[in-house]
């Protein structure tokens, strides 16, 4: 399925009938990066927890209210906050996680390193990667736009080129998902509104805060569903909810 521009004024679907309705197609897809290019987070977690021998309990114990506040709702501030707006190092974010957990044989868990150990079993989706380019070759635009847990080595900087007309990484603007101004930058970024863009994350509060902007914002769980409702998109055509 090969994704291109279509002209811009599109009639309803007959295909998808009261369950669509029709708008402008968007110009731009912008995409996440963890959970969406590459492996789902849970499972690359989940791989980190067994290879470090980490309990589970301590590791839900102090990251579940953290991710609560980061991405549930919850006003207060969190450490992921400050770790994604790039406020503290890296260092400093695995000392803090690193003294809330402990082994499975009750041992500490070692600081150093311990970001680049989480995300050590993450792959990249080559589905995603393939629709990308796709995407480019049809002169839709794309931008990654990426909460980052640790800058430093973090991403695969030489896809960029191929992959991105621009890359928006919160640890590096000072800004993270799901607040308004980093939306409004990336889509500001590439010459666009929010209107024109379409926006494609794997946590559902990010999806709800772009969707609230004006993006036509995608909730990614599977690269074949992402594809299809990409396509219906670009077709200026979107399921109701």
């Amino acid at each position: 399925m090969f994704i291109s521009a279509p002209p811009r004024s599109v009639s309803r679907s007959p295909t998808i009938g009261n369950v669509a309705e029709s708008f402008p197609a968007p110009r731009a897809v912008i995409f996440d990066w963890g959970g969406v290019i590459t492996s789902p987070i849970l499972d690359t977690v989940s791989a980190w927890l067994e290879a470090d021998r980490i309990d589970r309990d301590s590791y839900a114990a102090a990251m579940r209210p953290w991710i609560q506040r980061a991405y549930g709702g919850d006003e207060a501030e969190s450490p992921i906050h400050a770790l994604e707006r790039g406020e503290v190092s890296d260092a400093e974010f695995e000392a803090t996680l690193a003294a809330e957990l402990v082994r499975v044989d009750g041992g500490p868990v070692a600081a150093a390193g311990l970001l680049r150990r989480m995300f050590a079993a993450s792959v990249l989706q080559e589905e995603m990667l393939d629709l990308i380019k796709e995407l480019r070759a049809g002169g839709i635009l794309t931008s990654m736009l990426s909460n980052s847990w640790g800058t430093s080595d973090g991403y695969p900087r030489h896809l960029f080129g191929v992959l991105f007309d621009d890359v928006v990484i919160s640890g590096e603007v000072g800004m993270r998902k799901p607040e308004e101004r980093i939306f409004r930058l990336a889509a500001g970024r590439l010459g666009l509104t929010p209107q024109e863009c379409a926006f494609v994350d794997d946590v559902e509060y990010n999806v709800l805060a772009a969707r609230a902007l004006g993006f036509l914002a995608v909730h990614h769980n599977d690269p074949l569903r992402t594809r299809t409702e990409l396509s219906e998109l670009l077709c200026g055509v979107a399921r109701r909810d």
